[in-house]
Formats: C-alpha cells, structure tokens, sequence
C-alpha cells in the first residue's frame, strides 16, 4: 500500500469573494513564489486569478482559501483555491464566439497538470500544479 503523501502546513490566503480578491490572490502568490525562491511568477499568477475568480464569480458566498506549496514528490508548485460550492467548474469550447469561459481552458495549456476535488465536508478544491 503506497504512502499517503501531505501537503505542508503553509499559512493559507482567506478572501471574500470580491472583485478585489483575484489581486489580493496574485499578491499572495508572488510572496510564496518569493519565499520559494521562484523567479518567475507569471503562469501562477494567471492560474490563480482565473481560480480565483471562477470561485467569486460563480459561488460568491462564504470565503474562498487559497495555498501555495512545493509538491513534495516532484519539482511543481501546488496552487489551491477552496470554496463552498459543489458545483464543479467545465472548460469551455474555443469554438464560437463567447467572451468569456475559456480561462481553464488556458489553464491547462499553461500547467503541468489541474484538476478539481470535491469534499466530502464542504465545497471543493480547484488545483493546479506549475513547473518551478
């Protein structure tokens, strides 16, 4: 039976789901980046506006969390966003012509990998692993 591997206690990033929370998130970001002593902090800026913004935009109650970390099992930054809902996020098509929905779609193409967890306590967890 493989080991259960867990992630680091780092302090985490509480928001209120606000159009001010994508900037305080990006924030956070770049001081965990800093702290991990990574250069660049482009892609996870992007990934963590876009998460962030989904949760404020689409549950818009209760708080969102978000927590950086190093993954413990390869060279990858962990990005978290927790929030209340349920609901799972769905990539768009890049068909047609809508202006707006395409922002997992990025995502995926930016990460190494992403992907949703649903809790069996409360809401969800929306994650995204980055190449240092």
């Amino acid at each position: 039976m493989p080991a259960v591997m867990l992630a680091p206690e780092v302090a985490p990033l509480v928001l209120d789901p606000s159009d001010e929370a994508p900037a305080k998130a990006r924030r956070y970001l770049s001081d965990r980046f800093r702290e991990l002593g990574h250069a660049d902090d482009f892609v996870g800026r992007l990934v963590v506006t876009e998460l962030v913004t989904n949760s404020y935009k689409h549950v818009g109650v209760g708080h969102i969390i978000v927590r950086v970390f190093p993954d413990v099992r390869e060279p990858l930054t962990v990005i978290e966003v927790w929030d209340e809902s349920t609901a799972l996020p769905v990539v768009q098509s890049e068909e047609g012509d809508a202006e707006s929905g395409r922002g997992l779609l990025l995502i995926s193409e930016l990460v190494h990998d992403w992907g949703v967890r649903p809790l069996n306590e409360e809401g969800k967890i929306t994650w995204a692993r980055c190449t240092r």
